[in-house]
């Protein structure tokens, strides 16, 4: 299961084959998604020139094939100039581009990062963990918000106390979270 120079073969032990396993099993959705992502970022990386062996993968290297990804999305961004920029449904057709939408980049990232670390990959050297794709995702996230006029807003989280039983007023006892 060596990691450098290439990929390890999801038959190999791995339950994210296509065909059923040896105790009939079948793999689930998530699982075959998954393959189907990790193959194809692979085989990005072997087009690059030159071709990028896994192990000299990085951040710079996810972001780019993010970015080659958006030319196959089917959501509508806005640009700042177009006349529908900030409407959730605008009335007519514009030029704007189509790009990948945040929720499927999210996913996306989720499930190659799970495949490196399955493939052999090391979680602290894992290029889909890095600060910078969470930071370019968040990017996404708001960018496509704005440019529907739908601001993304943080779910709140709920004040609690950890002793409403005893009715205590410590300040101990509450726990306080800050959107």
């Amino acid at each position: 299961m060596s990691f450098e120079g290439g990929t390890k073969d999801f038959s190999e032990g791995s339950s994210s084959t296509s065909s059923p396993q040896p105790g009939g099993s079948i793999p689930s959705r998530y699982e075959s998604q998954k393959r189907r992502d990790w193959n194809t970022f692979c085989q990005y990386l072997k087009n690059q020139r030159p071709p990028v062996p896994l192990s000299h993968c990085s951040c710079n290297h996810v972001l780019e094939f993010l970015r080659y990804l958006d030319q196959f999305g089917k959501t509508k961004v806005h640009v700042q100039g177009c006349m529908f920029y900030g409407q959730p449904e605008p009335p007519a057709p514009c030029t704007c581009p189509l790009r990948q939408a945040w929720g499927s980049l999210d996913a996306l990232i989720g499930r190659l990062r799970a495949a490196y670390e399955e493939s052999g990959g090391s979680p602290e050297t894992n290029p889909f963990a890095s600060g910078a794709i969470r930071v370019y995702l968040r990017d996404v996230r708001e960018c496509q918000a704005k440019a529907r006029g739908i601001p993304y807003k943080k779910k709140k989280k709920k004040t609690t106390t950890t002793n409403q039983s005893k009715g205590a007023e410590d300040s101990t006892s509450m726990m306080h979270f800050v959107p």
